[in-house]
């Protein structure tokens, strides 16, 4: 894939639709918003939920802010029952078309977004919607989200890379963050495992639970690791992105937050599963891990804030922008671990900072979102 074709398959793939001003009234009675829905639109739920779980272990906590994750965790989990649905019936009304996404060497990395979106909605039930439908209700609800999510995330993990493999054929100028998303799930899965541990049943279930949780972390790693080195590449030899795909740009700061917060979580439950000695040799770990990785996403930070307001004026908005969101959570949620694991007052200073940096960019990526959905812009195909 040459530069000039992935500019145009990018654009194409993610570029907010236009109407044609040539439409006839028939064409847009025969218009229906479900035809077009495709994978990416779960990284609504993502961007969403990660608002309410980053607040909900916030290091600073003040009078109204869990209730108000509360409310954006319920808005989260509304919005992936109506495109759950909305996707199954999208499936069962237009199979080409979303087989289609399947194949196309774009659209096909936002499978990974499903599986992400279950699981962070997951999590918010047990770190906030226990106060709603209480504890076991919510621990009940964490366990069906967390393990249909890890096994879809496990399938795009796999599948998908697979797929890049056999059937594409991509130049170095072709990597962009899209192709993190796909084994990113893996990573967000050990993070959020960690939450269940405690509620697993002790001995061999438990165990296995958190071992499953460290090799997921593993697995994830070292995929998003190789990826982003060819998206550094990428970047230095052939150039920013499409216009319209530089907020993807912001996604590599997804498994890099989220390996910190996994390491962090997975050393808070170590001592449920492992003796002390051992125990101690996570929390050791989870420093010596992820600090250094937290220097290099504040790195890439600042890098993506860089070329984003370079790219500013070009930019059009679309469904990428939702890329500002999640993997700045992760951020959020890694700064936090960090400051649990070393109570280092920069570590909670930065995490209040980058969630409000977060709380700003989701509203403004949400508003933009609920206009093009009410003037039909981000459900029509591109002409």
């Amino acid at each position: 894939m040459t530069t000039a074709t992935f500019r145009r398959t990018a654009e194409a793939s993610v570029s907010p639709a236009r109407v044609s001003t040539g439409s006839s009234a028939r064409e847009v009675e025969r218009w229906d918003p479900i035809r077009h829905l495709a994978p990416n639109w779960f990284a609504v739920v993502m961007g969403t939920g990660i608002v309410a779980n980053a607040a909900a272990t916030l290091p600073l906590q003040f009078p109204g802010l869990r209730g108000a994750a509360t409310g954006v965790w319920a808005l989260a989990a509304l919005i992936l029952v109506v495109l759950a649905g909305s996707w199954m019936l999208h499936w069962r009304r237009y199979p080409d078309e979303a087989r289609a996404h399947g194949m196309h060497p774009i659209m096909m990395q936002f499978y990974g977004a499903l599986p992400m979106a279950l699981m962070t909605v997951g999590a918010g039930t047990l770190l906030l919607g226990q106060d709603v439908i209480g504890v076991t209700a919510a621990v009940a609800v964490d366990w069906v989200l967390w393990s249909a999510g890890t096994v879809l995330g496990l399938l795009t993990a796999a599948s998908i890379p697979y797929r890049m493999i056999t059937r594409h054929n991509f130049d170095p100028d072709s990597a962009f963050g899209g192709w993190l998303m796909p084994v990113v799930p893996p990573m967000v899965s050990a993070a959020l495992g960690a939450l269940l541990v405690p509620h697993a049943p002790e001995g061999q279930l438990r165990l296995t639970l958190f071992v499953a949780c460290l090799a997921m972390f593993g697995l994830s790693l070292i995929a998003a690791f190789a990826t982003i080195t060819l998206i550094w590449s990428r970047l230095l030899h052939h150039g920013l992105p499409p216009a319209g795909m530089v907020a993807t740009v912001w996604l590599v700061l997804g498994p890099l937050g989220q390996s910190v917060t996994a390491a962090g979580a997975l050393a808070n439950v170590s001592h449920t599963v492992l003796d002390p000695a051992e125990a101690s040799g996570f929390q050791l770990f989870s420093l010596l891990f992820g600090i250094p990785t937290w220097g290099f996403a504040m790195l890439w930070l600042a890098l993506a804030i860089a070329v984003t307001y370079h790219a500013r004026q070009s930019m059009p908005f679309n469904m990428t922008w939702w890329g500002f969101t999640f993997p700045l959570g992760c951020c959020v949620t890694g700064s936090t671990a960090l400051y649990q694991h070393t109570e280092a007052t920069m570590f909670a200073v930065i995490a209040v900072a980058l969630y409000a940096l977060l709380v700003a960019a989701w509203a403004v990526v949400a508003a933009k979102t609920v206009h093009g959905v009410l003037h039909g812009n981000l459900l029509r195909p591109a002409n």
